[in-house]
């Protein structure tokens, strides 16, 4: 017997901003039933069938302390290199770069509210490699 994830949880103190920002990196879309509002205490992303969604839900303490978890992504249809260059525009913020000299490595990135992910390289990429 096993368990499958169902759900990412995520506290933070802006659940809109987080959605909003998570779905712009993922493509995950919200419920088309209830969908997230500014001030709302829960944000909710629908992953694709087969995928966890993600829950980005209101605490009042805020970030402490580097993530003990952390989401790692990896491009779809571009470079690792692209899509560092596209979350920054989307408002992450450099963290670490351990980008190696023959392309390999990833980079850690933080999200509007500091939560750290990497973003390694395309499956693209891999296979080059």
């Amino acid at each position: 017997m096993t368990s499958r994830l169902r759900t990412i949880t995520v506290d933070c103190a802006d659940p809109y901003l987080l959605a909003t920002f998570w779905s712009q990196v993922t493509g995950y879309v919200e419920d088309p039933e209830d969908g997230n509002a500014p001030g709302d205490l829960e944000g909710f992303l629908q992953g694709p069938p087969g995928s966890p969604n993600l829950l980005f839900v209101t605490v009042p303490e805020g970030k402490s302390a580097k993530n003990r978890v952390h989401l790692d992504v990896v491009p779809t249809g571009h470079s690792r290199d692209e899509e560092v260059t596209r979350l920054l525009g989307i408002g992450a913020t450099l963290v670490d770069d351990q980008r190696r000299p023959d392309g390999t490595g990833w980079v850690v990135l933080a999200d509007p509210e500091g939560n750290e992910f990497c973003v390694e390289r395309s499956d693209a990429e891999r296979t080059a490699s």
